[in-house]
């Protein structure tokens, strides 16, 4: 699911000295409310991360060098592993990861349906573009964390290297046929469509996340802070169609 760097800004703690973001894990699930939403919010990141290896070995395939396959196989394996950390801490804290996994699946693996790539520069865009806007909300999401956790979830979001990899090989494809870059964008632009889509719905049906989202739990965040941040969310998308060549 996070391949992908991310704005400064969507990596600060505005309220990281005060409230949930000031404590550990131990004393903010004292609060049940918060606790649930830190179960859904990790369930939600395994499951894309599980399905982040299901995709990048199937990219894989389409690879049209042994390079490049071996190349997505390794970030396949890294994906893998971050999938595990997040299993292995639901477990620590209680939590079966299975059923934390499952209220996810439908959404994420809609999203995967919607949006398959056709070929192997597809497959590329939407790693790059479309997973990075839910990565760039999990990290909007962690600055309200409390540490213990915060600092996994930004663990579990570091690049795997697949962001350089993207950039240069789209980049190659455009400049040797310049029309491939407008099919390209139109395809970033429905990924960014879907995606938003997507990381709403999931908000929208879960009570614990929501709540997280507009104060309940999360201290600070607001529903006019919600709107910044799916601005801030946009602006990065840009950022990134650029990197690609691509216009937004």
């Amino acid at each position: 699911m996070r391949f992908m760097t991310t704005p400064d800004h969507a990596a600060e703690t505005p309220a990281e000295s005060t409230g949930v973001a000031a404590q550990d894990w131990d004393r903010a699930s004292a609060d049940p409310q918060y606790r649930a939403a830190v179960v859904d919010l990790l369930g939600a990141l395994a499951y894309g991360e599980l399905a982040a290896f299901e995709r990048l070995a199937e990219d894989a395939k389409l690879a049209p060098t042994l390079a490049d396959k071996a190349a997505l196989a390794k970030m396949a394996s890294a994906e893998f592993h971050h999938f595990e950390r997040l299993r292995d801490r639901l477990a620590a804290i209680g939590a079966e990861p299975t059923e934390s996994m499952q209220p996810f699946v439908a959404a994420l693996d809609g999203f995967h349906r919607q949006t398959a790539p056709s070929d192997w520069l597809e497959g590329l865009v939407k790693a790059y573009v479309g997973d990075s806007i839910a990565s760039d909300f999990y990290r909007e999401v962690a600055a309200r964390l409390d540490r213990d956790t915060r600092a996994l979830v930004l663990a579990v979001l570091d690049d795997t290297g697949h962001a350089g990899f993207a950039i240069e090989k789209v980049r190659a494809a455009i400049d040797a046929d310049p029309r491939v870059g407008g099919r390209l964008a139109l395809w970033a632009r429905r990924l960014m469509g879907e995606a938003l889509s997507q990381s709403q719905r999931v908000v929208a049906e879960r009570d614990a996340l929501s709540t997280m989202l507009v104060g309940g739990v999360a201290d600070g965040f607001d529903l006019a802070e919600v709107g910044r941040m799916f601005s801030r969310i946009t602006e990065a998308h840009t950022k990134r169609m650029a990197a690609l060549g691509l216009a937004a």
